[in-house]
């Protein structure tokens, strides 16, 4: 069974602080956020203190940078930049051995129908053209889902299941955003996923609350693996550790 962490709890402090206090505090899987002091362009120009992760025993995931990108944009410049950094991405995975980057599937900012049809091929073609890419290093390119709101894209086990069919790469199911959907039972029933992000909320609002102090079911943690607890603070991701270990 594997359990690990998100980087954004630990936020701007060194690789080694991290690994330290997975392996002290049990963790066997840790997923850095490529956002900040962590940007995939950065580590590989700098290519310092990348060797430090062959050291340690723990599984190793990459969430791609998505502030300011968007692989569903309207703007083709916008798209080009998402796909060279979602390349990047790959790469840095492949270079200290990550198994799977997650990226989002991107959102439109005109709430339109045809808008929102423009932005879902343009999200595929570029989400596609990723995986391709993931394929040729050895890495697995996963899509998560989104909150429930119209803006965003995969916020439905429909359409999720139907990116990842169409782009040929695996899903990272997100717990908390699936409970906002009201559809949180029947995202668990999809194929291709590859781990998952847990979280809590009150179903309204994706506010990243420790296990137990939301509305989710947490009978939905039952069986689970390979999960990412993502919280920003550390204590609550210890905490909610023990919630989900209650329930595996």
């Amino acid at each position: 069974m594997k359990i690990g962490f998100s980087t954004l709890a630990l936020f701007a402090k060194p690789f080694e602080e991290w690994l330290e206090m997975a392996m002290v505090d049990g963790f066997n899987m840790m997923e850095i956020l490529c956002e900040g002091p962590y940007w995939p362009r950065i580590l590989l120009s700098e290519n310092e203190g990348l060797d430090i992760f062959s050291s340690y025993d723990i599984s190793l995931y990459l969430h791609a940078p998505t502030i300011d990108l968007n692989p569903a944009s309207l703007n083709p410049g916008i798209r080009d930049e998402t796909l060279k950094q979602l390349f990047e991405t790959i790469e840095l995975a492949s270079k200290i051995g990550a198994e799977a980057i997650t990226t989002h599937p991107g959102l439109i900012h005109r709430l339109e129908d045809r808008v929102r049809s423009m932005g879902l091929y343009y999200s595929i073609e570029t989400l596609k053209n990723a995986n391709n890419y993931a394929e040729e290093y050895g890495v697995i390119f996963s899509v998560e889902n989104m909150p429930n709101r119209y803006a965003y894209f995969c916020n439905n086990p429909e359409e999720h299941v139907f990116f990842t069919s169409e782009c040929g790469c695996q899903a990272t199911l997100d717990l908390g955003h699936a409970n906002t959907s009201g559809e949180l039972f029947k995202f668990l029933k999809m194929p291709r996923i590859q781990y998952y992000h847990v979280s809590d909320n009150d179903v309204e609002k994706d506010q990243h609350l420790t296990l137990g102090e939301g509305t989710m079911d947490l009978n939905a943690l039952n069986g689970i693996d390979k999960v990412i607890i993502e919280l920003n603070n550390y204590q609550n991701v210890l905490k909610s550790r023990e919630i989900l270990l209650s329930k595996l």
